[in-house]
């Protein structure tokens, strides 16, 4: 079949296209599907540069994010048929591993997974929407409802606003009710999240963000009338130097939400903010099956919308590789076989 591959830990040329690369089998629970769609996220340049601390074996077909329609049913798999539509949870819950990382994913054009990974689609959601829900759109869910607790009427600034879990933010964030600052590098990415409903863009390349939002909310203080200026929430997954002013953003009280560190693991830190204004440094990892059925329900009712920046197909996934690896995306880019 055809694939798109990580032959080893390296740069672009890592990955190679095939047309001979070995069809998969359903092994007893496990379930094999036509690819229809799968979409990219930054852990799939993660999974080809190599990650400390983490050994996989190589060759391995990356694309965490994968929705199809069954096409072989391994023995003792129940509740499953033949063409039923399903996307998948990348993450093994119950064994170990995570699709596109430690077991082929969705750069090809068929996938073997196991049966209790899958997720029926709904009747009226395609099979590009399904592949954008699970890792972006789940973990922004994750970190913006559960753990986030945005709510109504408060001020939430999104850094990477341009990304996958960026635009699903700024989504969720109007739909609790709240006003949004969006931060983007380009002004034509700054138009689009205008259109996402962003109440206001701020173009980081440009102006300083720290100085932006002092002058859309105050300069926040410790206490008296000011001590409500400044930020309810911010959310930085990027990391780097951005972090510090971050903190510098929030009110009293204030919440960081972060969910990874596109940009560095390990910034310069200044804790006396938070201590000194209360911050709270709320993290979420990844995502549950139940997040990504809940993105899923979402796209159903029109309520979260899917954006997708740039389809390629299988021979052209280098260059989908390459836009996502230099940040040209704005929402997510599609790999369909």
């Amino acid at each position: 079949m055809r694939a798109f591959y990580i032959k080893e830990h390296g740069g672009p040329e890592a990955c190679v296209y095939a047309t001979d690369y070995p069809d998969p089998v359903a092994r007893p629970g496990e379930v094999v599907l036509r690819v229809k769609a799968s979409t990219l996220n930054y852990h799939d340049i993660f999974t080809r540069r190599g990650m400390p601390g983490i050994t996989l074996r190589l060759p391995v077909v990356p694309g965490l994010d994968v929705a199809g329609e069954v096409v072989e049913i391994g023995e003792g798999v129940e509740g499953w048929s033949l063409d039923d539509r399903v996307v998948v949870d990348p993450i093994n819950r119950i064994g170990r591993g995570i699709v596109g990382e430690t077991i082929d994913g969705g750069l090809a054009e068929y996938c073997a997974v196991p049966a209790h990974q899958l997720i029926r689609i709904p009747d009226n959601v395609d099979f590009n929407t399904a592949a954008v829900m699970p890792t972006a759109y789940a973990t922004a869910l994750r970190m913006m409802f559960t753990n986030g607790r945005v709510s109504e009427g408060e001020k939430v600034g999104v850094l990477g606003a341009s990304g996958g879990v960026g635009v699903c933010c700024v989504q969720l964030a109007k739909l609790a009710g709240a006003e949004v600052v969006a931060f983007a590098g380009s002004d034509e990415k700054l138009a689009r999240l205008k259109e996402l409903g962003a109440d206001h863009v701020i173009n980081y390349q440009e102006k300083d963000f720290l100085e932006e939002i002092y002058s859309l909310y105050g300069k926040p203080s410790r206490r008296g009338p000011k001590a409500t200026n400044g930020l309810d929430v911010i959310v930085n997954y990027t990391g780097g130097d951005t972090w510090v002013k971050s903190l510098k953003t929030l009110r009293v009280g204030g919440r960081l939400l972060t969910c990874g560190a596109t940009a560095g693991f390990d910034p310069v830190e200044d804790i006396r903010y938070i201590w000194v204004f209360e911050l709270q440094i709320r993290g979420s990892n990844a995502y549950t099956r139940e997040d990504i059925v809940t993105c899923l329900d979402l796209a159903s009712q029109g309520k979260l919308k899917a954006l997708i920046d740039e389809t390629y197909t299988l021979d052209r996934a280098a260059e989908a590789f390459a836009r996502v690896e230099e940040r040209r995306v704005l929402g997510k880019v599609l790999v369909r076989p």
